[in-house]
C-alpha cells in the first residue's frame, strides 16, 4: 500500500459515521502502540466456539463472567 493509498482511504474515513470513525481511530492506535491483535492465531476450533457463542447469544443464552475470563485466557495463551 501506498502513501497515496493510505491518504485516500484517510479521506474517505472523514465521510464515514462517527462509530466508524471511532473504530478505526481505535484500531490505529492499537495497531502503534503494538497492543493489536488480528486474530490470526486463532484455530478453526476457536472460530466455531465464537460461532457458537454468536448463536447463544441470538438464543439468548449468555456466559457467566467466569466463563468468559477462561475463554479470554484461552486465547491470550
Amino acid at each position: 500500500m501506498t502513501k497515496e493509498e493510505i491518504a485516500a482511504v484517510f479521506e474517505r474515513a472523514k465521510n464515514w459515521p462517527r462509530e466508524k470513525q471511532e473504530e478505526a481511530v481505535g484500531v490505529l492506535l492499537a495497531i502503534e502502540s503494538d497492543e493489536y491483535d488480528d486474530c490470526s492465531d486463532m484455530t478453526e476450533e476457536d472460530w466455531a466456539a465464537l460461532d457458537e457463542a454468536s448463536a447463544a447469544i441470538d438464543r439468548g443464552e449468555f456466559l457467566t463472567e467466569e466463563e468468559m475470563k477462561d475463554f479470554f485466557a484461552k486465547l491470550h495463551a
